[in-house]
């Protein structure tokens, strides 16, 4: 399937609004707590979206609730307070790069939990992408041992997630559009962060006495509407248009942007961390070979 320039307009679209996810998370924070920012995304993207979710009503939770509760728990609501709780003492830029491990162990939770079959050229692939997300942990922007290395493992842990949530949508979901699950998932999760936000933080204090609280809380919508809604919509028109393989391309590009975000914002980037990244995009290539 060949990509037609508006293809590639949607897949620049799509990199740079995932990839500028983790400096919104950072603007977020700067007003509002880590489990804040992380309740807000993903409350927000459901109040969003609940018009669409009451106007289609045709999710089958009953039949399709492992799929459901994989996406929703695995795929958004974990790395959602995982990313945040990170870039605590983590630069954006670092845990942009760091994100593009995510197909990594998207192939090792499809070989270990769903017995998928695998190739040579993908255990070389996920071999070399750890290796050079062992220079991401070890090094920080300073190019010293990292001493915030336990900060860095909360954004592995969150690709650990997305793995999971991937995988399930793999083979619980495959018959589901994916707007209609992303409702289905959203719906179950929405309502968890909400009581979380009222229940267990402060938000409404934060509200109250900071000034800056609304421009924080745009940055959060930002976040909530474009990079949680609205880009698996536009996720899906790239698939029809272009085809998986094409759309899979953000993959290389969202850390690319992460760091571009970074050294704007001021963040210090050392040729370590570069050469680790460079490393792990190179194995997902290796690992999405045909």
């Amino acid at each position: 399937m060949k990509a037609s320039a508006s293809s590639w307009f949607i897949l620049i679209v799509l990199s740079v609004v995932w990839g500028s996810s983790f400096i919104l998370m950072k603007r977020g924070m700067e007003v509002f707590s880590s489990d804040e920012v992380g309740g807000l995304r993903i409350a927000i993207a459901f109040i969003f979206l609940l018009p669409l979710f009451l106007k289609k009503q045709e999710i089958n939770f009953k039949k399709n609730w492992k799929g459901l509760v994989l996406m929703g728990v695995f795929g958004n609501l974990i790395p959602a307070f995982l990313f945040t709780a990170a870039e605590i003492q983590i630069s954006s830029s670092l845990a942009g790069m760091l994100n593009a491990l995510t197909p990594l162990f998207t192939i090792v939770i499809a070989v270990v939990w769903f017995k998928d079959k695998f190739k040579t050229i993908q255990v070389i692939g996920i071999l070399s992408g750890l290796a050079g997300a062992v220079c991401l942990l070890l090094f920080n922007e300073g190019g010293d041992a990292n001493t915030n290395i336990l900060y860095s493992l909360l954004v592995v842990a969150a690709t650990i997630c997305y793995a999971i949530s991937v995988n399930g949508i793999k083979h619980y979901l495959a018959g589901v559009n994916s707007i209609t699950a992303t409702l289905g998932a959203l719906t179950i999760t929405g309502p968890v962060a909400i009581a979380y936000l009222f229940l267990r933080t402060d938000i409404v204090n934060d509200f109250k006495t900071n000034d800056l609280a609304l421009k924080a809380f745009g940055y959060i919508c930002l976040l909530a509407i474009v990079g949680t809604a609205l880009s698996v919509i536009i996720l899906n028109t790239l698939i029809k248009n272009a085809g998986a393989l094409f759309a899979s391309t953000c993959t290389y590009l969202i850390p690319i942007v992460a760091v571009i975000w970074g050294l704007i914002d001021g963040e210090m980037v050392n040729l370590v961390q570069i050469g680790g990244v460079i490393v792990i995009i190179l194995s997902v290539y290796l690992i999405n070979r045909r």
